[in-house]
C-alpha cells in the first residue's frame, strides 16, 4: 500500500485540530493509505529529514503549522524545484483549514513576484481545506503527477571535496544564504561587493557554492578580492548550477541537509541576503537549531538584509512577519544597508572557528 508521511504535532486533548486529524487519519486509512506519524510525534532533524523523504509516496501537512512544519513544507519544495529524484511523482498537501498556512503562501507568493521563486508554490504545495478534499487532491494528484519546474542539467559534475587552511590574519567566516536565480543586475552587484568586503575585513565567505545568481557573485566577489571562500552543494544541483571558480574548500555532500550542516558548522555568523526556497529553508533551520540550543548555533548571530528595491518593496518583510510567533528579540538582526552588513558581522563575532568538513 502507498505510504503517506503525515506532519504536524498534537498538543494534548485539547489541540483544537484533534479532531481535523482523527477525520484526516480515517480517511487516510479507508483510502488505504499507510500512514507515518500518526501520533504526530516523531520529530524531524537535518539528520534524518532525508530518510524520512525517501520512505514516504506521499505528504500531508496538518493544521496548527510549527516553525518545524514551516521547514519540512519548505524543504520538500525546494527538493521539487531542485529535481531531487526522491521527491519524484510524490505529491504534498496542505490541509490548511485554520489558515496557518497562509503566511507561507504569502511569502512563497512575494518571492514569486520578486523572481527568486521561478515556479507556483501552489502548483506544488496543494492547499486543501477539508480532510475530504485532501483526499481528493492526493488523488488526483497521483493520477495526473506533478508540473515540470522548467530547470534542465548544464552537464556541469561534481567534483571531490578539497580543503585550503585558514589565512594567517583571518577573523571568522560569515556564511552568506542567497539565490542561485535572480538575474537583476543591482542584486548581482550587491552580490559581489559583499563577497568583496567580506574579504577585505579578513573574512571567510562561506555560501551554497552555486556558480549563477547572487550566490555566484558573492563568492566571485570574494575570490577577486583575494579572499578566504568555502562552500558545499550536492550532486543533483551542481548539475543545474555548477560550482563557482576559486573556491578555497569544498565540501561535497550527499543532500541539501548535510549540506546545511556543515555550512553552519564552519561558519560564525549568518547573513539571509535576498534568495527564494533555499533561503528560507535555511533561515527556518537556523531558528530551529537555536531553539533547540544546538552547539553549531552558539554565540552566533543571524541577520538578515532586509533590502529596499526601488519601488520601496522590503524584500524579506513577509519573511519576518511569518517567523514573528516563533522568534524571539535577539535571535535575528534585521539590516536594511548593505554597508551595515560587515561591520555588524565583525562586531559580533567573538572567537573565530576552525573550519573542519
Amino acid at each position: 500500500m502507498p505510504k503517506v508521511r503525515l506532519a504536524g504535532t498534537v498538543r494534548g486533548e485539547k489541540d483544537p485540530n484533534r479532531e481535523v486529524r482523527a477525520r484526516l487519519l480515517y480517511k487516510l486509512f479507508s483510502k488505504g493509505w499507510d500512514i507515518y506519524n500518526s501520533n504526530g510525534d516523531q520529530r524531524v532533524s537535518l539528520s534524518n529529514i532525508e530518510r524520512k523523504i525517501i520512505e514516504a509516496d506521499a505528504f500531508v501537512f496538518t493544521p496548527g503549522a510549527t516553525l518545524e512544519d514551516l521547514f519540512k513544507a519548505v524543504s520538500i519544495f525546494v527538493g521539487y524545484q531542485t529535481l531531487d529524484e526522491h521527491l519524484a511523482s510524490k505529491p504534498t498537501v496542505l490541509l490548511n483549514s485554520d489558515n496557518s498556512w497562509d503566511p507561507l503562501f504569502r511569502l512563497l507568493t512575494h518571492l514569486n513576484g520578486l523572481g527568486t521563486v521561478k515556479q507556483n508554490h501552489a502548483d506544488y504545495l496543494l492547499k486543501a481545506t477539508t480532510p475530504e478534499e485532501v483526499i481528493e487532491v492526493l488523488e488526483v494528484a497521483r493520477t495526473k503527477g506533478l508540473p515540470d519546474a522548467g530547470r534542465h542539467k548544464t552537464g556541469a559534475t561534481a567534483g571531490p571535496s578539497f580543503e585550503t587552511p585558514l589565512p594567517a590574519n583571518h577573523r571568522g567566516n560569515v556564511c552568506v544564504f542567497c539565490s542561485a536565480s535572480m538575474e537583476d543586475p543591482a542584486y548581482l552587484a550587491d552580490g559581489y561587493t559583499l563577497g568583496k568586503q567580506l574579504a577585505e575585513s579578513n573574512l571567510g565567505c562561506v555560501s551554497g557554492a552555486g556558480n549563477s545568481g547572487i550566490m555566484g557573485e558573492v563568492v566571485r566577489g570574494s575570490v577577486e578580492a583575494g579572499g578566504w571562500t568555502g562552500g558545499s552543494n550536492v550532486p543533483h544541483i551542481i548539475e543545474l548550477e555548477g560550482l563557482p571558480e576559486g573556491l578555497s574548500s569544498f565540501w561535497l555532500k550527499p543532500d541539501i541537509y548535510t549540506r546545511m550542516e556543515v555550512m553552519i558548522e564552519n561558519s560564525d555568523a549568518f547573513v539571509i541576503f535576498p534568495g527564494g526556497a533555499g533561503t528560507v529553508q535555511e533561515m527556518l533551520a537556523l531558528m530551529i537549531y537555536k531553539h533547540q540550543g544546538h552547539p553549531s548555533m552558539l554565540n552566533k548571530p543571524v541577520f538578515i538584509f532586509n533590502r529596499e528595491n526601488a519601488l520601496g518593496v522590503r524584500f524579506w518583510t513577509p519573511l519576518i512577519e511569518m517567523l514573528a510567533p516563533w522568534c524571539y528579540d535577539g535571535e535575528f538582526k534585521v539590516i536594511d544597508s548593505l554597508d551595515e552588513i560587515v561591520p555588524a558581522a565583525t562586531a559580533m563575532i567573538t572567537t573565530p572557528q576552525a573550519v573542519s568538513a
